[in-house]
């Protein structure tokens, strides 16, 4: 079979843009394709000068030329786009129905925020592990760490140090394991610490919402601040539809605080799918039950809100490892009895969804 322009551009149609996870033939990446008798030349353009996927990109076109070309020598170019055409690509990405109106009540993307009355209950280990069991599954998944003031998530996922790209105003969030995550600590210097006022924390979340090209998610997880302050008021305000699940320890002063965040959350019509209790009684090696931090928080607070308890996270000395090491559990030891009982919640929460049937779908 001769090698033509449709051929090649089939090949090529299978390179996918690592950060905009898209073909680059409808990326409008391609600028030309020539055939000749003895030569296969292709002009690829990338977004922007410095673009940080550039030596994958040319990688992948490469590999799909050659397996396209039949022998025929390949002469690839990488340019960058110009103003006007980036300007156009950015323009038709935003405009798409289902990315314009990703995150809001009418769309097919369900937000789950996580949230506790308290600090140190483990909220953004669950948070990571909870986004790549959902991710394992086969759904497309986002992560937003809306915890501005103590942002942990960049390096649970091993993306401490990494910078958003940008294409003009739009910002794209790294991803890791599968996942589109973007956090503050990603825009801040080294050792950076944050003091920002509820105003700026209100508008930093909204340009998270509306200024990152997530793309067409089906599940993004918050990982929201401890208690009921302004990040909580703002989810509030900005996702009303936003699905909250309250994370508590075992321990009374922990389950005693803990409510007040789901209850906060249904004044603003969001809904709580249930309590994750962490830090739950473990067994040693010898057979006997450690309790650190006693018991029954999780179903106090269970009760209180009238939700499930949907699950209880033994201690695990592994769950604090892979947070340590930037891999979430699910994915590095999804044996242990701790992943078990993460990949059973995020199991229950994707089954808590809603059934799309009568739901008008947001298509163009």
């Amino acid at each position: 079979m001769a090698v033509s322009i449709e051929t090649i551009n089939q090949a090529l149609s299978t390179v996918i843009d690592p950060e905009l996870r898209a073909p680059i033939t409808e990326l409008d990446m391609v600028e030309s394709i020539d055939v000749s008798d003895t030569a296969v030349t292709v002009s690829v353009l990338l977004t922007i000068v410095g673009c940080p996927a550039a030596a994958a990109i040319e990688r992948d076109v490469r590999a799909a030329l050659k397996s396209a070309s039949e022998g025929l020598t390949v002469e690839l170019s990488m340019g960058v786009m110009s103003p006007e055409r980036r300007e156009g690509l950015i323009t038709r990405l935003r405009s798409t129905t289902k990315t314009h109106r990703a995150f809001t009540p009418d769309s097919l993307t369900r937000v789950i925020a996580i949230t506790s009355g308290k600090g140190g209950v483990g909220k953004s280990s669950i948070t990571v592990n909870l986004a790549a069991a959902v991710s394992k599954q086969g759904f497309r998944v986002g992560i937003i760490d809306a915890d501005v003031f103590g942002f942990s998530i960049p390096g649970l996922v091993g993306l401490q140090g990494s910078s958003p790209t940008r294409i003009d105003d739009m910002i794209l969030p790294p991803v890791a394991f599968d996942m589109k995550v973007l956090s503050i600590g990603m825009f801040l210097e080294t050792d950076q610490a944050v003091a920002w006022r509820g105003p700026l924390l209100h508008r930093t979340l909204e340009q998270f919402l509306t200024e990152a090209y997530f793309g067409d998610l089906d599940f993004l997880f918050l990982d929201l601040p401890p208690g009921t302050g302004d990040i909580a008021i703002s989810v509030g305000q900005l996702l009303p539809h936003a699905e909250i699940v309250v994370v508590t320890t075992p321990q009374k002063s922990a389950a005693d605080v803990a409510w007040r965040s789901g209850d906060v959350a249904r004044q603003t019509g969001q809904k709580v799918l249930g309590v994750i209790e962490n830090m739950s009684a473990t067994t040693l090696p010898d057979g006997s039950v450690l309790d650190v931090f006693g018991s029954g928080g999780g179903d106090e607070t269970a009760s209180r809100l009238g939700v499930p308890l949907m699950g209880s996270l033994p201690l695990s000395p592994e769950l604090r490892d892979a947070g340590d090491a930037g891999v979430p559990l699910v994915l590095s030891d999804s044996d242990s009895p701790t992943a078990r009982e993460i990949a059973r919640v995020a199991d229950a929460i994707v089954r808590a969804g809603e059934s799309l049937a009568g739901k008008k779908l947001p298509f163009a």
